[in-house]
């Protein structure tokens, strides 16, 4: 399964360890944002992973899981690389 991960961390050694976390399921795409590629067991140990590190009172933290045919209407516009993998359009 195809999922963005998307966070706003308030402390910065919350936000570094989280990021830190996620680089091991996923792609940075942007500042806060990850893309990852995760069969279901993957997804719950990040997920897991990332909830025990931030303060559930001050932080946001959102799972977007996309389906193949929502990848499709991924469109990027600017910067970023684009892997063979994943049908994403770059404008």
């Amino acid at each position: 399964m195809h999922v963005l991960v998307s966070y706003d961390i308030v402390d910065n050694k919350t936000r570094t360890r989280v990021m830190k976390h996620l680089k091991n399921y996923g792609q940075r795409v942007q500042l806060s944002c990850y893309e990852c590629d995760l069969d279901e067991s993957m997804y719950q140990q990040m997920k897991e992973g990332v909830e025990q590190l931030i303060d559930k009172k001050m932080d946001s933290v959102r799972y977007y899981r996309l389906c193949k045919g929502c990848l499709h209407n991924v469109i990027i516009c600017g910067w970023g690389e684009v892997r063979e993998d994943e049908g994403f359009e770059i404008i």
